[in-house]
């Protein structure tokens, strides 16, 4: 692993311990106080290098309306991304943006989704597939300036880790086949009521997994790239919804 990335994740990780342990005794004193992520916010620099991805992140959340500390890991991703264009899209947004653009099928198989975090794995897949650009999960982070890690000729950045590939940050251009494959594996799991092993199995991880196949990809390994956790945690993330996390959801209950 390059030696310079390598330290200069170590460095966020540092920051972002004192960031999470100045974020309780902050959130103590002022309880109901929310930082507010921008639904848009422009490039902030314009770059000459044209790349097939599109240069936009995507974010989804319940609110942003949000802690200390999700907020500073929002404003840091942003440092990371001054020639990206970024959009945060809300749970209600998200369900409009499918009726407006997907299939009905789809439609339909995402409105039985009950859990967030498995309405946002199948909307990522889609609007990446529809519009193309960089997904990253709220709690997610880059390590290193995306412009250094997007090349002109990627058609996608693919996330992997000790054991598999991970899907809160992709990186693809519009119309991509392992993308449809995902959204197909993902409607079909909702279709067939395949709940027994939970979100990660039913929208996450494995169905994007198993679209890649032995399928030859462009990936990076993820502590050079994208980690998550330096600046916040499940009690920050989840603070006006507490054991709200896909971890604590029951099975039986991810499909109306």
């Amino acid at each position: 692993m390059p030696v310079h990335i390598v330290v200069a994740n170590r460095l966020i990780k540092i920051v972002g311990a004192l960031i999470k342990a100045l974020s309780y005794p902050f959130h103590a004193i002022l309880p109901k106080y929310r930082f507010t992520i921008p639904k848009y916010s422009a490039a902030k620099c314009k770059s000459k290098k044209e790349t097939q991805i599109p240069k936009v992140i995507w974010q989804t959340n319940f609110t942003n309306k949000v802690a200390f500390p999700v907020y500073i890991n929002y404003l840091f991703n942003r440092l990371m991304s001054l020639s990206y264009e970024y959009h945060y899209v809300s749970t209600e947004d998200r369900l409009e943006y499918l009726k407006t653009h997907a299939s009905p099928r789809i439609v339909e198989a995402y409105e039985k989704l009950t859990n967030g975090a498995a309405q946002a794995d199948l909307w990522r897949m889609f609007v990446l597939n529809h519009e193309g650009g960089v997904y990253m999960d709220i709690d997610a982070h880059l390590v290193w300036p995306l412009a250094w890690l997007i090349k002109p000729e990627d058609k996608e950045l693919f996330l992997v880790n000790k054991e598999h590939y991970t899907n809160y940050l992709i990186a693809s251009t519009p119309n991509h086949p392992i993308l449809k494959e995902t959204i197909d594996i993902i409607v079909d799991n909702i279709e067939n009521r395949r709940v027994e092993q939970g979100v990660y199995y039913l929208t996450g991880p494995v169905t994007f997994n198993t679209a890649i196949g032995d399928k030859q990809v462009n990936s990076r390994f993820y502590r050079v790239t994208c980690i998550q956790g330096s600046f916040t945690n499940e009690h920050f993330q989840y603070i006006d919804r507490p054991r709200s996390k896909w971890t604590h959801v029951d099975n039986k209950d991810l499909l109306k």
